[in-house]
């Protein structure tokens, strides 16, 4: 058994998406700044409706999947499929660009807290231009597990094997997918009270990060301690499981995620995500010519 260890971190910088929602992206900040297969990552977080009433008017993607995390507040998602989904605090929107897709992601309030994260996955060739496919998993859809006092867990997406104190559990997420994702992606939303160990087991093949949602998470190597701080993304060297933790004098909440790397060359120009420059070009005249989204 080796334990991963944080062997790069991200820390996420202030920019802006959509019409003007302000919100900070670790993942995907630089060009060439990502993980394979993960993308990009961005957190918004304010309480000012001036910085997401804007919101994300319609706009196209292709190449890839987008997974949108709601913390606090809620948006809706509309798409050109027909598809209509609130996102509610603790739900989840899972969507599956492919060919190509355009949707709009819209604040559902004129005034209070609106948190949450957009992770962006990419899709290996044979994939990308599958149909595009969209999932609505309401917060009560997302399994929660409380396997030890002070630990709690919400498992996204992905399967696999925790250890607290000693006794072994299995972790199932919400998608496990009727068909089979080739990047097998694991998201975990962890939170642990104040001197609270969770280790989490991973396929040593995967690429994995954590990002800190709340307090300083600390990466765990026997007597060693890594922390990170507020909006820093955490990327894992090799092994086969990570030991996560909260400090001794506070609680912290952080996102563990993990998937199988795709190895192929990524190309991306703005929402487009292939694998040549030809493709994008490709992309742009389709959306141009208002045949993206065709059969």
């Amino acid at each position: 058994m080796t334990e991963r260890t944080i062997r790069f971190r991200i820390d996420a910088i202030p920019t802006a998406d959509g019409a003007g929602v302000k919100l900070r992206r670790s993942l995907g900040a630089q060009r060439g700044l990502h993980l394979d297969p993960f993308l990009m990552l961005d957190e918004f977080s304010s309480d000012d409706p001036d910085d997401y009433i804007a919101g994300f008017p319609p706009h196209p993607h292709r190449g890839f999947e987008t997974v949108t995390y709601m913390l606090d507040g809620r948006m809706e998602h509309k798409d050109h499929m027909g598809n209509t989904g609130r996102l509610d605090p603790g739900g989840v929107q899972w969507m599956t660009a492919g060919r190509g897709v355009i949707h709009s992601e819209m604040p559902r309030q004129r005034e209070g807290r609106l948190r949450g994260f957009q992770l962006w996955i990419n899709l290996p060739a044979a994939e990308k231009m599958r149909p595009a496919d969209y999932r609505d998993l309401a917060p009560e859809a997302i399994p929660e597990s409380v396997p030890a006092e002070g630990v709690h867990v919400r498992a996204i997406a992905g399967q696999t094997r925790v250890i607290v104190d000693d006794a072994e559990s299995i972790l199932r997420g919400a998608v496990n997918p009727d068909r089979e994702r080739s990047t097998d992606p694991l998201l975990v939303d962890v939170a642990l009270d104040a001197g609270r160990r969770l280790t989490v087991m991973l396929e040593p093949g995967h690429n994995a990060f954590v990002y800190a949602i709340d307090g300083v998470p600390r990466v765990v190597r026997e007597d060693d301690a890594e922390s990170l701080s507020a909006h820093t993304a955490g990327l894992l060297g090799p092994g086969d499981r990570v030991t996560l933790a909260a400090p001794d004098d506070a609680p912290a909440r952080m996102l563990l995620l993990a998937a199988k790397p795709i190895g192929e060359p990524v190309v991306q120009y703005g929402p487009f995500v292939m694998n040549t420059r030809e493709e994008i070009e490709q992309a742009l005249a389709d959306y141009r010519a208002g045949t993206l989204t065709a059969a």
